[in-house]
């Protein structure tokens, strides 16, 4: 390895105990990290291809890309073999042959967007671009999961408080097949995840003081995100009345200059023209009314007219 046991174990809070007791042969893991260093060129490259990918999306703001460092990739050997051992058995072990597999997230890809309701089109374009094999809804205790349900979306509640929805999906780079991670989620679900995943990589246990105020913060993060959903719809409805406002305008305007028209044309007016005449005032004075509710609403509710 390019860096020294000892060092390395110093780094992420391991000992040799904990290699002992998972039974990893410090050797295999040496052989991984260099094979891994094999391909990382190719995988930084198919990174960026599925960045590009996604930044064609219209609902996407920003996408960042990464492949997984050497050291962590050990790291997160290390720490996941107990829990294979105990899915597949005493006797697995990683090697150069299943870790490309076993470790989803080599490669790895975060779409942010705006707003929460912009994830439904985006789960869609994602689903229809690759072969998704796994999806993960991660959300707090008492989120609203009636859509990740109706559409069976696995759901994990974390008590950390970080939501994000994790996509699984096939990737060929090589002949070798590699599970990508694509991590889709709302500006304000990313600030929060970037503060907690700091947080929790500079302690090996997160102190008491700051955990509860990573609560605090995600609250006020699923709260301002409710708000940013509840204005973008506003803005939707309002757009669509001053739209309304305006056709009416033009429909008014329309009609009163057919009316004079009317009158210009006729030297004398009947007693039915009249009635004619007189009935179209009043739809045109119907609408006039309508048209000054909506004016004085959306005149009273722009800042610039106060």
């Amino acid at each position: 390895m390019d860096f020294k046991q000892k060092d390395f174990l110093k780094k992420y809070h391991l000992s040799k105990d904990d290699i002992s007791k998972a039974q990893i042969d410090w050797n295999t893991l040496m052989e991984i990290y260099h094979d891994f260093n094999t391909y990382r060129t190719s995988y930084e490259t198919q990174a960026d291809f599925i960045a590009n990918t996604l930044r064609r999306h219209e609902k996407i703001h920003s996408v960042k890309s990464r492949v997984k460092d050497p050291d962590h990739l050990i790291e997160k050997i290390i720490r996941k073999t107990p829990n294979r051992k105990e899915k597949y058995g005493e006797n697995f072990q990683f090697s150069i042959d299943n870790y490309k597999e076993e470790i989803t997230d080599l490669i790895g890809v975060r779409a942010i967007h705006i707003f929460k309701d912009d994830w439904e089109k985006i789960h869609n374009f994602i689903s229809k671009t690759w072969k998704v094999i796994e999806i993960t809804a991660n959300v707090r205790e008492g989120d609203d999961t009636k859509r990740f349900e109706e559409l069976n979306i696995q759901i994990k509640s974390r008590k950390s408080g970080y939501r994000s929805v994790h996509y699984l999906i096939e990737f060929f780079p090589t002949n070798q097949k590699v599970i990508t991670e694509i991590q889709v989620r709302t500006i304000f679900e990313e600030g929060y995840g970037e503060i907690d995943h700091q947080l929790r990589y500079s302690h090996q246990e997160i102190p008491e003081v700051l955990a509860l105020n990573l609560l605090l913060l995600n609250r006020i993060v699923g709260s301002s995100d409710e708000m940013a959903s509840f204005i973008n719809l506003l803005n939707r409805n309002w757009t669509k009345m001053e739209s309304e406002y305006e056709r009416i305008i033009d429909l008014k305007n329309k009609q009163i200059n057919e009316l004079k028209n009317n009158i210009e044309e006729k030297a004398t007016i009947t007693s039915e023209d009249k009635e004619e005449l007189i009935a179209r005032l009043n739809e045109i004075t119907i609408n006039d009314n309508i048209v000054g509710l909506m004016g004085n609403l959306i005149k009273t509710s722009n800042p610039r007219n106060k």
